[in-house]
């Protein structure tokens, strides 16, 4: 696909020298929402102009590259702003249109997948995954799950089911744990079918619906969309959920002139930043590795368009890809009551996980910024971060590209600014 030429880099910076019509086409390429001026959606467009000046503080600070954020409320879009570098060496500058690997956020993408399938009614949610994946059916659990000794194990109490695979409650663990990377578990030079046959090789860490765990159950689900669905996931994910939703700069990898949007990934060391190559296998060829966990490339305008379709309940610009009593489980806590709370501490501790594989907020003085209860969210490791608010009919998407992710702290300055912007409230 070639990319479309930057009209605009920033929409609002614009706005103060063109009549927001002559904008339009600029909002067009870039596939977001149709824009709106803020206050006609019970926002302050000067308050506004305190996030962008508070992003641009953290990239002048060295704390990332570049940002590209995006607020919308009630479908229409209200904030884009494309600041700073993609790419420092070659002083590439950030675009409406780059590409972010977003790691995490790939998940909820995975879980939509999923949920698609259990409405076309081939699975139950508490179907075993050893229906569809037998290599599952013996697998046992760890004695220790802080060791990685695979000789000392147990029987299993209970089997895996899609529902636990989509709350992190199977027993999986996540790919960075001493015991999958003793036992290279996950691996991007390995195919879909070999980490999977990997990770049914390696015991669990506790019986499944016992306990959250944070893992890779969503590379699990991308293979089970196959078996349900006779698709390779990459195709799926394209017939299904992008095309429909218009997500044409969300995929595994880019190549050609895709290639020339992709974000570099910075480390912070020594004072400045460093780029910083997270995997051995590049993203601008096909990976052996089509992950539904971790393994999506995409865009900010593609990102609030998939976030609409979440806040409308399955359905944007005329296209359903949920049914709404399905996307209703979107935003419900699917978390068996003897794993949770699912953290000791933080954010963690506020919150509940969705058949969605989303976050879900049920106790917001956890949290170290301001959110809401039953705000929807998640985020990447290598700094890019959403949230879905049905409270305020909002949706809030920001990438950058850096690790480790916190960047001085830009996602929670930008969700705090954007939300001293909204002047009338729901509730």
């Amino acid at each position: 696909m070639k990319a479309p030429p930057i009209l605009a880099k920033s929409w609002f910076a614009a706005r103060a020298l063109f009549p927001p019509a002559l904008l339009l086409p600029a909002m067009v390429f870039s596939q977001a929402l149709p824009p709106a001026d803020p206050a006609s959606v019970g926002m302050d467009g000067e308050k506004l102009t305190l996030v962008t000046a508070r992003l641009q503080k953290h990239i002048d600070d060295g704390d990332i590259p570049g940002v590209v954020a995006a607020v919308a409320r009630y479908g229409k879009l209200v904030y884009f702003e494309s600041l700073g570098q993609s790419d420092l060496e070659n002083s590439r500058e950030m675009a409406p249109h780059t590409l972010f690997r977003i790691y995490s956020m790939t998940r909820q993408i995975t879980s939509v997948a999923v949920l698609q399938q259990y409405e076309r009614g081939r699975f139950q949610l508490d179907d075993p995954i050893s229906l569809y994946l037998p290599e599952f059916a013996d697998q046992r659990v760890l004695l220790d799950p802080d060791g990685t000794d695979t000789g000392q194990t147990r029987e299993r109490v209970g089997d895996i089911s899609v529902a636990h695979l989509l709350t992190h409650t199977s027993g999986l663990g996540a790919r960075s744990s001493a015991l999958y990377r003793e036992h290279n578990v996950r691996d991007k030079s390995v195919s879909l079918d070999e980490m999977t046959d990997r990770a049914a090789r390696i015991p669990l860490f506790h019986d499944p619906g016992t306990a959250f765990r944070y893992g890779i159950h969503a590379t699990i689900l991308g293979k089970l969309v196959e078996v349900w669905s006779g698709q390779p996931f990459d195709e799926y994910l394209r017939e299904n959920l992008f095309d429909p939703l218009g997500m044409s700069g969300t995929m595994f990898w880019a190549e050609g002139e895709n290639a020339q949007r992709l974000a570099v990934v910075y480390r912070p060391a020594d004072g400045k930043l460093n780029p910083h190559r997270i995997e051995s296998v590049p993203w601008t060829s096909r990976p052996p590795l089509i992950e539904g966990g971790v393994g999506l490339l995409s865009t900010v305008p593609d990102f609030l368009r998939f976030s609409q379709m979440v806040l409308n309940r399955g359905e944007l610009d005329g296209h359903r890809v949920l049914r709404g009593e399905t996307a209703e489980l979107l935003y419900q806590n699917a978390v068996p009551e003897a794993a949770m709370p699912i953290g000791a501490s933080g954010y963690w501790r506020g919150s509940g996980w969705t058949l969605g594989g989303f976050n879900l907020v049920m106790d917001a003085a956890a949290y170290n910024f301001p959110i809401g209860y039953g705000v929807i969210w998640w985020d990447g490791s290598a700094a890019t971060r959403y949230f879905i608010d049905p409270n305020e009919g909002m949706v809030m998407v920001i990438m950058s590209q850096v690790s480790p992710s916190r960047g001085g702290g830009f996602r929670e300055n930008f969700k705090r600014l954007v939300d001293e912007a909204v002047v009338e409230r729901r509730g």
